[in-house]
């Protein structure tokens, strides 16, 4: 055999040995991107089921109170029906709110909660910026009696409260609800007082030294650089504040004591009375408010469209304000001086 002979066979083994190899790792690579995929896709999977098993945990109360309120009461007592209805009743929200009064509890917790909640986000970022900018005397002791304001139950300091308003002539107003929260105090205040200020930290301080030098004063400064910056913080605070004045159950009841001064969420336990009433007193509930005893009755369905009904204002709030609720959440760090 030649030597040319010999060098062309021993290079056309190379080549089929090296086509080997690239067959063989193209094969690995695919056989791995593929095991790679459906490990994605596995573990993408078992996520969306932990999230769907979790938003169930949450949404199943709401979930349950909206069909429960719209069954009749034969769905009530047969044990067939669970969830889908075999008749919508929507009567059961008419018989709750007339129960309730609704619109003009609503007004009262309405007029209540924006009042507050608007007291509370011109307040507590005023002070929060105080807090978060300027050094004064006993600056980390006062910080520190919001924070301790936050931390102390209203029911330790409630007596004091009680008999200030009283010497006040406060009682039986919406006064003692509203005018704390001006000041920075009043339901959660000093919460909002920290995230605001927490929120201020985070803000450059060279905006406010070009403010300055543009001639702007203290308020000018705050009033229109530094406190459109903090929308995110704002929204974040407004939900919280209208959900918590809205459920306030306790300051309210001990403040409030005429019944045409009081507040739609506390109404739902005449409902819920009413439901566990004995018949005869059900038809003569039922007979005042011009609704036929016949066909109309106080259960738990009429229960649950009274919780509903409380519950919706709050809900429809958030639905709107989410997004901007997270992004705030999200901006309103925790950051140290």
């Amino acid at each position: 055999m030649s030597v040319s002979t010999e060098y062309s066979q021993s290079k056309k083994r190379q080549s089929a040995l090296l086509t080997n190899l690239q067959l063989r790792w193209r094969l690995f690579k695919r056989k791995y991107a593929t095991s790679t995929g459906a490990k994605h896709i596995i573990v993408r999977l078992v996520m969306y089921l932990l999230i769907l098993g979790l938003a169930f945990v949450f949404l199943y109360p709401f979930l349950y109170m909206i069909t429960t309120s719209l069954m009749s009461n034969a769905d009530l007592d047969s044990s067939s029906v669970n969830w889908i209805p075999t008749e919508i009743k929507f009567e059961n929200y008419a018989i709750a709110a007339q129960l309730m009064n609704g619109l003009d509890y609503a007004r009262n917790s309405l007029f209540v909660t924006v009042a507050a909640s608007f007291g509370h986000l011109i307040a507590c970022s005023f002070i929060g910026y105080g807090f978060a900018r300027y050094n004064f005397p006993f600056k980390k002791v006062l910080f520190g009696c919001v924070l301790l304001s936050f931390i102390v139950p209203t029911q330790t300091i409630i007596i004091p409260l009680y008999l200030t308003y009283s010497n006040l002539g406060w009682l039986d107003t919406y006064i003692p609800l509203i005018v704390p929260a001006f000041f920075g105090f009043g339901l959660r205040g000093a919460l909002y007082v920290f995230l605001f200020r927490q929120f201020y930290l985070t803000v450059p301080k060279s905006l406010e030294e070009a403010a300055r030098i543009d001639g702007c004063g203290f308020l000018m400064t705050y009033w229109r650089i530094v406190f459109p910056l903090a929308k995110a913080t704002l929204v974040v605070a407004l939900v919280l504040s209208v959900v918590w004045h809205w459920n306030d159950f306790y300051e309210s009841g001990l403040y409030i004591s005429s019944a045409s001064k009081g507040f739609l969420p506390p109404r739902l336990s005449l409902i819920i009375s009413a439901a566990s009433a004995l018949p005869e007193k059900q038809a003569e509930m039922l007979r005042a408010l011009g609704l036929d005893d016949g066909e109309d009755t106080l259960n738990n369905a009429v229960v649950m469209a009274g919780a509903m009904i409380i519950s919706a204002p709050v809900l429809v709030f958030f639905a709107f304000a989410q997004r901007q609720f997270m992004q705030g959440i999200e901006r309103t760090g925790i950051t140290g001086e």
